[in-house]
This record gives C-alpha cells, structure tokens and sequence, in this order.
C-alpha cells in the first residue's frame, strides 16, 4: 500500500479549492427543498470532487493487484477481508470492523472439453459453480440440442439417457441488461432438469453478449433427489462451433473431464466487511451503501464488483472530509459471497432479526460499466417529492427519475430491501458489462474511467443527500 497517499492530499485540496471559487445560486429552484443552503453546497463540492479525483480507480487498482480474483473460500477472498478492512481505515471510515458466517465450499479444479466425433474440436469452455466433477476420468456423449430452457423442460422423460444436454441460447444486447433474465435460467437449473431427462451432462452457450473466445462462469443450483451432473458454460464462438457440427446431422459426441469438488457440504468462513462514517446529529440513523467484495476465479473482478468497492469507498472517504459532517451515518457494507447465492447479505439481515427500522434507505453498485441514466425509487409516497427534488439536481449529468416507486435495491441490498429498508436503483448503461462478466477478461483495463467518475459522482452526492435530508423514506 502507498502511505504516502498522494491522491489524498489532491483531494484535499481540491475540497479547498473548488469550495472556493464555486458561486452558488440564490435562487430556489436550485436548492433542494430538503437540504438547505449549506449542505447544497456541500454536495456541489462532492459532485465536482469527485469528477476530478481518480479516486474509485485507484481503490479497483489496489484490489485487483494487491488481491486479484476472489472466489469464496480460497486464500485470496481471505486477504480480500484484511484489505478492505485496512483500505476503509485508511480512507478514513470511523468504524470497521467485520461479521463471520459460513458458506458453501466449492472448488473449479481442471477442465478439458472437445468435441470428438465427427469432428475434433478443443473447446474453450469452464464449470459453472457448484458443478460436480467427472472424478478425473473422461466423460462423453451425445449431444442433444435445446433452444432454451423451456425446451429442455419440454423434453419427454428418460429421453436423454446417456446424453449430453446442451442449451444454446444466445443471450441479448441491451442497455439495461435486461437480456441476462432470459439467459440465466438455463446456468441456473439446467444441470437438475437435464439430470430428470437421463442426462449424464448438461451444457450451455455462456451467458453473455462477447463474440469472444472466453466462458462465462456463474452459480448453478441441484435439486434434492436428483442426481448431480456435470455443468460447463461454453464460450460464444464454441456455441457456434458445436451448433455447426449438429447441422450436419451426424450424431456429435463431445468430450468433458473435470475435476471440480461439487457440492461436498462443507463450508467456510466469510465475511461482510463494514466501514461507517458517523454522523453528527443523528448516528443511529444508517444510510447503506452495497457492493459485494468477492468475486469468480476467472479474471481479477474488476467489473464484478470491483467497480462497486471503488465507488462506496470513495464516497465513504468524501464524506469523512465534510465539516460539518452530515447529521446521520453513512455504512459502507462489502457484502461476502454474493457470487454464490447472496450468503452475506442474508446475514446481515439474519443478525439484525428482521429489524431494519434504523436503516433509512440503501444503495448498491453491481451492474454496469457506462454511466448512470436513471433514478429508480422505492420508498414511501410521502418522501418522493425529496427524492425527486435530488432527482433534479441530478438532472443536468442526464439522469432522469423513473415513473415507477418499487426499487429494492441491487444484488445483496435486496435482501435489506425486502426486509423492509427503502432503496434507490441508479440504472447505469450495461450496454458492454455481459461481454466481460464472469470471464477471463473482467481486468482493470475494461474499466470504463471516465464513466467510474461519473458515478462515483453520483452514489457520493445520494449518500451525501440521504445523511443530510430530514425526509423520512419509511413513512
């Protein structure tokens, strides 16, 4: 770690400087109603801090080089807890500390994959998480082709004794992301319904929008009673590669052996790191802001979630700066293993026995790489007139505040959100984050940075707002 922190002395003395020679209108329409004339200014000097620091880059620089990829349980999502402990001290949090639980052990192991018959292929191909092995010995079989997830749930019983399954599904392009839905399902459950059909393995065209050849990787689930099969994503030109070969209608066998661990019922330890920034007037009051801290095997999560650790620190840091600070606290939370089934957010609740009452509204980061368009909402009708007077000042970066009132928060902070902690969604442009997601190439290098400092901007005035405003967003 660099303890000289050149970076911190720029800030400071760009707090200095900007708060110096900004001019601040008088006139009402450019102060939120819920913050006075103070605190507008305060959050100005944030917006434009922020814009000019490279702040939340650097913290993404030093997580994936000083820690790298972080899958549950391997040693590398351990020293990813005592980094994050030591970066939030560093930044200036008040309060760190962290909170243990247990989750699932699963480990990749090698892989090989081929087609073998009537063409040899070497495909570039990588365990969905959770799969079982093939014990090290090679597997093969038919290969049966589905259009999607429906299709292999279609598929009479005991018809695909001795295949292999494979789900070809080519997911779609689109600014919200919204493509991933209609893919998921087939990594999620396709390994338990193509086991119910007699399979004997199960594979999938990755989830994701690349013409690379890299394998997106992701959890998968089994069902009690049903035996466990082998599960691999195949990367995107290999889907193509396969689907070919079956257009020659010849009978395609294909190749896997894999010695990954499988579900084992052993666990290990993880654990949500927690950062606070206190505030002056009103601490037990607690604004949340989420990412997760772990991440796949596979590249050095940069994107995922990378991106989110870099932007909450950074806005924990620029509020540890204020003076005044705000009147209630900013919790920075770096969730554990939300890769495989949001483990530590479930804890987190579970710790806190449903009562949230403390935890006035939340906001995560874990989608996207372009800058954010639109506020999405979900609070109480009688604080939206406060949110849509912050969604204003937002409006000349171009974001734009959604019709609708139902946001529960990304990834982890829904499980706060559906235990009843209001929540705001800032909808990024995702356009280009399934092209690296779950992949060999989710590196620093696909960090979009000006985009970084936009949002960084953004998630650091709504914190700033949530911990200044006197809106109550549960009434």
């Amino acid at each position: 770690m660099n303890t000289s922190r050149p970076w911190h002395h720029a800030l400071r003395g760009a707090l200095t400087s900007i708060l110096a020679v900004t001019v601040f209108s008088a006139q009402a329409t450019s102060f939120p109603p819920p913050l006075n004339q103070q605190q507008t200014k305060q959050l100005r000097v944030i917006k434009n801090t922020a814009l000019q620091v490279d702040l939340s880059y650097q913290v993404i620089e030093s997580l994936t080089t000083e820690v790298g990829a972080r899958l549950v349980g391997t040693p590398a999502e351990k020293q990813s807890v005592t980094w994050a402990v030591n970066k939030m001290k560093t930044l200036g949090f008040d309060k760190v500390w962290v909170e243990e639980s247990e989750a699932r052990l699963w480990q990749r192991g090698d892989l090989q994959a081929a087609i073998t018959k009537p063409y040899q292929h070497n495909i570039v191909a990588l365990a969905l998480g959770n799969s079982v092995g093939t014990g090290g010995k090679a597997l093969t079989g038919e290969v049966v082709e589905f259009a999607d997830l429906a299709a292999l749930n279609a598929a009479p019983a005991g018809s695909l004794e001795n295949k292999i399954a494979f789900v070809s599904y080519r997911m779609t392009r689109h600014k919200d992301g919204h493509g991933y839905g209609s893919a998921v399902g087939a990594r999620v459950t396709g390994a338990a319904q193509a086991a119910k059909k007699g399979a004997v393995a199960f594979i999938m065209r990755s989830v994701g929008t690349d013409t690379n050849r890299f394998a997106h990787t992701g959890v998968s689930r089994y069902e009690d009673g049903v035996k466990k099969i082998p599960a691999v994503a195949i990367s995107n030109p290999d889907a193509d590669l396969l689907q070919n070969a079956l257009k020659h209608k010849q009978p395609v066998t294909f190749s896997l052996t894999m010695s990954a661990s499988g579900p084992t019922g052993q666990t290990t330890t993880i654990a949500n790191v927690i950062g606070e920034v206190t505030g002056s007037s009103k601490p037990q009051d607690i604004v949340t802001l989420g990412a997760h801290l772990d991440s796949w095997d596979v590249g050095t999560g940069a994107i995922d979630d990378g991106i989110g650790v870099g932007i909450t620190l950074a806005a924990g840091h620029y509020l540890s700066q204020l003076n005044p600070r705000p009147a209630r606290t900013l919790r920075v939370i770096l969730f554990a293993a939300e890769e495989i089934g949001l483990y530590g957010a479930k804890d987190y609740v579970a710790r806190r026995q449903g009562d949230l009452q403390n935890h006035v509204i939340g906001a995560e980061w874990d989608f996207g790489n372009g800058k954010i368009y639109q506020l999405e909402p979900g609070v109480s009708k009688d604080s939206l007139p406060a949110i849509a007077a912050f969604a204003r000042f937002l409006s000349p970066m171009g974001i734009s505040m959604a019709q609708t009132n139902n946001a529960k928060g990304q990834s982890d902070m829904s499980a706060l959100g559906e235990a009843g902690q209001p929540a705001v969604n800032f909808n990024p442009d995702g356009t280009d984050y399934f092209d690296y997601h779950h992949t060999e190439n989710d590196t620093l290098d696909k960090v979009d940075r000006d985009a970084l400092k936009f949002n960084t901007a953004v998630y650091s005035m709504f914190a700033l707002f949530a911990t200044s405003t006197g809106a109550d967003f549960r009434q």
